[in-house]
């Protein structure tokens, strides 16, 4: 009988090891296929297709593996550097002839990526090559990136929708009260709006002004640059009077477009196809609108942007400043460190460049980060700052760092100011019929008291706590962009400004765009700007991370819908979701900050499922 047993473990031992060894050889080969690089060969020809069906972002957020694998959906983020690189290698390399510009589910972008990616079709076009826009409808984001092509196509039954910067805000004051939640609010700036939803129920005239002042400058520059990439566009008139321009078209929305010089071209994707397979050939014979296409993917991992042993180091501070360790698209503070230690260590760099992308956030990770970037200084590194289409807060925080600072007329940048938000819960319990008690050792003890309050002198500690923090904000911009602090304090205060009303203030040094900071960079190490190289420091993808990536679908979510009012009807519930998330960030987050919050979202993408379930969660359990 024992003998039996022991044949038996053997038995069981044998199967679990090959069953061990059959799970390692079957992940192995997914991870294979999954992470292997579809490159272009050299003897394909025809158009580049640039089907951009997401928001375009400076660091996308990673995919969330368990989502994948329950079978969610997963919002397609888009890399500028890697859209902006795709196009320059198009514009380079002969095998590419045209570019089919698929801006049917666009989901937009900052203001200045689009302008970034607009140059980029520029240079297409400067090297004699066809960049045909496509789309059912055309709205701010996407008729600013199209205006730059050589034609615009739109859908017969497709619309131009132009509204400019605006729009409303959430306020959750009212509705703090009917649950008894009371906002501490500590803060330093007369512009400080982000603790306004919480402690109003709409817009101060203080935060009116500056946000007023704020839009009509993005608008100004919106309208410039679509102007300079498509002269003949009657743009201003069409935004003035649409109803005047469909009414001449006999309501005709499409025919409106072309009449006033907004598209070139009405017609169907057949259309659409047939005038690329004029320009680069016909795939298939069978399929109408068939034409010859090199995909997105494999281009950009032929041309990748950046190079390994390149002596420009480029590190980018994306989507909110939070403590501690974080994912893509968010800036956590020990993994900014950790990246930028670790290039230091690895890379042979002479000079650095940090591209900006961020409304700021933890205060004490924002400082983490500058205290960072001063280690590269101190190893002789010049430092130059880019920002991108949001440096605000915290992200201008870490910009005093740079030795220079780029930005672009529509940057937002500035709110130079601090906050904090501890809520109580006193009058939930009173009205619930709880009661609260307990004893103290100090006047600190219990501190901040969320059941019934902070205390008065825990209250004086934060304020004192917040204004020293101001003071040393100050400090930092002061001594990094050589004003006197009283100026700073007067061009602070919260106040957010764009990139033009910035460089006169002197909050910034030139415009340009992240390769005039590369360039400069390259100076100010000694080296020939036409011959260096960035290589990018970012955080290695963990196996699961890439497995993700891998896994997660290529063509995007084309469920969403396309005609022009659809699309603009459906914003408001993404608006809604987005203030939720961001509410709850500020509630839970850090009880200091540095975070402009009306400087728009950190993520133009809907909020991710686990968090949606969180928002929904939340809402069920405070709604009657």
């Amino acid at each position: 009988m024992r003998f039996v047993k022991k044949v038996w473990h053997v038995i069981v031992a044998v199967k679990d090891g090959l069953v061990l060894l059959l799970m390692l050889l079957f992940f192995g080969g997914l991870y294979a296929v999954l992470s292997a690089k579809p490159t272009v060969s050299a003897s394909a020809r025809g158009a580049l297709l640039l089907d951009l069906d997401g928001p375009i972002s400076e660091q996308p957020a990673g995919p969330e593996p368990l989502e994948i694998l329950r079978g969610g959906s997963t919002d397609r983020e888009f890399r500028l550097r890697d859209v902006v690189g795709a196009l320059d290698a198009a514009a380079a390399q002969p095998q590419v002839q045209a570019v089919a510009l698929d801006l049917d589910n666009f989901a937009g972008g900052g203001q200045v990526a689009i302008t970034d990616v607009g140059r980029a079709i520029d240079k297409v076009r400067k090297a004699n090559k066809r960049v045909i826009a496509y789309a059912s409808a055309y709205t701010d984001d996407s008729y600013q990136l199209a205006s730059h092509a050589s034609e615009i196509w739109i859908n017969p039954l497709g619309t131009v929708l132009i509204r400019g910067p605006g729009g409303a805000n959430l306020y959750f004051k009212g509705f703090m009260d009917k649950l008894g939640v009371t906002a501490n609010v500590y803060k330093v700036g007369t512009y400080k709006a982000a603790t306004e939803p919480f402690t109003r129920s709409d817009m101060s005239p203080e935060a009116r002004e500056n946000l007023q002042a704020l839009a009509g400058a993005l608008w100004q520059n919106w309208q410039d640059e679509v102007h300079r990439a498509r002269p003949r566009a009657q743009i201003r008139d069409y935004v003035a009077a649409p109803e005047a321009a469909f009414a001449k078209a006999g309501g005709d929305m499409a025919k409106a477009a072309v009449a006033t010089g907004l598209v070139d071209r009405v017609g169907d994707r057949t259309a659409f196809g047939k005038r690329m397979a004029e320009l680069v050939g016909i795939d298939n014979d069978d399929v109408p609108g068939s034409f010859k296409t090199i995909k997105y993917t494999p281009w950009i991992k032929t041309h990748p942007a950046g190079d390994s042993g390149g002596k420009i180091g480029v590190l980018t501070i994306a989507g909110e400043i939070v403590d501690g360790e974080a994912s893509s698209g968010t800036a956590g503070g020990e993994t900014i460190r950790k990246i930028l230690q670790d290039g230091l260590d690895d890379k042979d760099l002479s000079a650095l460049v940090v591209r900006v992308d961020s409304p700021g956030g933890s205060v004490l990770a924002s400082e983490q980060i500058r205290g960072a970037i001063l280690d590269a200084k101190a190893q002789g590194l010049p430092v130059v700052v880019s920002m991108g289409s949001v440096a605000a807060s915290g992200g201008y925080w870490v910009s005093t760092a740079a030795d220079y600072v780029f930005a672009e007329p529509s940057t937002i940048t500035g709110s130079i100011g601090v906050f904090g938000i501890i809520p109580s819960f006193q009058n939930t319990l009173q009205k619930l019929g709880i009661g609260a008690d307990g004893v103290k050792t100090t006047a600190l003890s219990g501190e901040p008291d969320v059941l019934r309050g902070p205390s008065v002198e825990a209250g004086r500690l934060i304020q004192m706590s917040i204004e020293n923090i101001y003071d040393r904000f100050l400090g930092l911009v002061s001594a990094a962009r050589k004003l006197p602090v009283a100026r700073v304090d007067a061009i602070g205060q919260g106040r957010i400004w764009d990139g033009g009303s910035a460089r006169q203030l002197g909050l910034i040094d030139r415009f340009g765009s992240i390769d005039d900071a590369i360039a400069e960079a390259a100076k100010r190490a000694k080296l020939d700007p036409a011959k260096v190289k960035p290589v990018y420091l970012d955080k290695e993808p963990s196996f699961f991370e890439e497995l993700a990536e891998g896994w997660a679908s290529e063509e995007g979510d084309d469920s969403m819908a396309r005609d022009g009012f659809s699309r603009i009807a459906a914003e408001p519930r993404v608006t809604f979701m987005r203030a939720v998330a961001d509410a709850g960030r500020i509630l839970t987050g850090p009880a200091i900050q540095v975070r402009c919050i009306e400087c728009g979202p950190t993520s133009l993408a809907m909020p991710k499922p686990a968090e949606q379930s969180r928002i929904a969660a939340l809402l069920a359990l405070l709604m009657p």
